[in-house]
């Protein structure tokens, strides 16, 4: 079994984001629900940005049940507006 290296945590101290919560998909697509603010998705080139629960709740690119499903038209976050990348 190969030990999990990219978790959002990880990848919110390895970029220096300061915000309280993060979470990780490798594809960018399916996530976790986001519960402490400021807060980022991660994927394994970059993040979008969420400062508030408000801004989350109300994107038009998420869709937000049990997990977080990116609705954007590629489906990753990636084409999200103000998406950053990393590497």
């Amino acid at each position: 079994m190969t030990a999990r290296v990219n978790t959002g945590s990880n990848l919110i101290r390895e970029w220096g984001i300061n915000v309280r919560q993060g979470r990780f998909h490798v594809d960018g697509h399916f996530y976790g629900r986001l519960e402490k603010f400021p807060a980022v998705l991660c994927d394994q080139h970059g993040y979008v940005l969420f400062e508030t629960k408000e801004e989350y709740e109300n994107s038009p690119y998420l869709r937000i049940g049990q997990k977080v499903n990116v609705v954007s038209h590629t489906g990753d976050i990636a084409s999200m507006p103000g998406y950053i990348q990393k590497n």
